[in-house]
């Protein structure tokens, strides 16, 4: 990996250095650096689209890590990973995209990722999204990640997922089917600006009794772009579900939020929530007052909106 591609790398990731344990870095559609443990187990597909991840049962604070970074302009790619929790586990996976688009034509990653998850388990999955352009260079950065959940009885999935910055397309599908007492909470953070567009979609089928869902989403659209968020949530058993979107907008902006609740139980609880509004000129005065100027104040306004 050359110095660009390492800076990606860290961009997704966060981190300054690689945690130990199991991973799998794609570059440009290869595998760059792979490595298994003795409980987590890293496969490519038959058919080349991407990995498969077993992890045996009862694996406990360890941590699988399989981020993807795109350095070629024009290069475009759909990728399978398919991720299979035994009983009893706690992991931790990090995953995410960054594309380093170096030219004028349009670099794209499309994803699915599919989640069983054993009955009793914890997994906390993050993800960030990350792009951007070298200078004078006007090729697009553009993802479409889409994740496939099942809970087994008990499980329970925590998903992170950050756009930072410089994705100009993004269509985003997550969907969940939740079973007996199993819990699923979904974050998501958006950023966009320019004229970028970002589409979310969020569905959770609650199925067993005790089952719960939790999806939020915090967005900011600045400048010209456009953020839409679609949540759903169906409670088929005794269950609890919760929908929330809080978006700023700033500039001509614009964003849409639509959640649904669709209950087929009498005893399925399930609320929505949404808020959309511009940045609080006492907020961006008080900033001020403390010496930031006005672009600083509403960078850390954003800043902490979406932390």
């Amino acid at each position: 990996m050359d110095n660009i591609e390492k800076r990606i790398l860290d961009e997704v990731l966060d981190i300054h250095k690689m945690p130990e344990g199991a991973m799998n870095i794609r570059l440009n559609g290869e595998a760059a650096e792979r490595r298994s443990t003795a409980n987590i187990d890293i496969t490519s597909r038959p058919d080349g689209s991407g990995i498969n991840i077993d992890i045996k049962p009862h694996t406990k604070n360890q941590t699988c890590c399989i981020p993807v970074v795109i350095s070629k302009t024009g290069y475009k790619e759909m990728v399978i990973n398919a991720f299979t929790i035994g009983e009893d586990c706690d992991v931790t996976i990090v995953a995410g995209c960054g594309i380093h688009n170096c030219g004028d034509q349009d670099s794209q990653h499309d994803g699915l990722h599919t989640f069983h998850v054993g009955k009793g388990s914890h997994v906390k999955y993050i993800e960030r999204h990350y792009g951007e352009a070298a200078d004078g260079r006007t090729g697009g950065r553009i993802m479409n990640p889409k994740t496939e959940i099942y809970l087994e009885e008990g499980a329970v999935l925590e998903m992170e997922s950050t756009q930072i910055k410089g994705i100009d397309s993004t269509n985003r599908e997550t969907k969940a089917v939740v079973g007996k007492d199993a819990k699923l909470i979904l974050k998501e953070r958006l950023l966009t600006n320019g004229t970028q567009v970002a589409e979310s979609h969020m569905d959770a089928e609650l199925i067993g009794e005790g089952a719960s869902a939790n999806l939020i989403s915090r967005s900011v659209a600045t400048d010209e772009s456009r953020i839409v968020f679609y949540s759903n949530i169906e409670g088929k058993a005794p269950c609890h579900g919760h929908t929330e979107c809080d978006s700023i907008i700033a500039g001509n902006a614009k964003v849409l939020a639509v959640p649904a609740l669709d209950a087929d139980h009498p005893d399925a609880e399930l609320v929505h929530e949404a808020a959309i509004g511009k940045i609080a000129g006492e907020q961006l005065i008080k900033l001020e007052t403390l010496g930031l100027t006005r672009e600083e104040a509403e960078q850390a306004i954003i800043d902490g909106f979406l932390k």
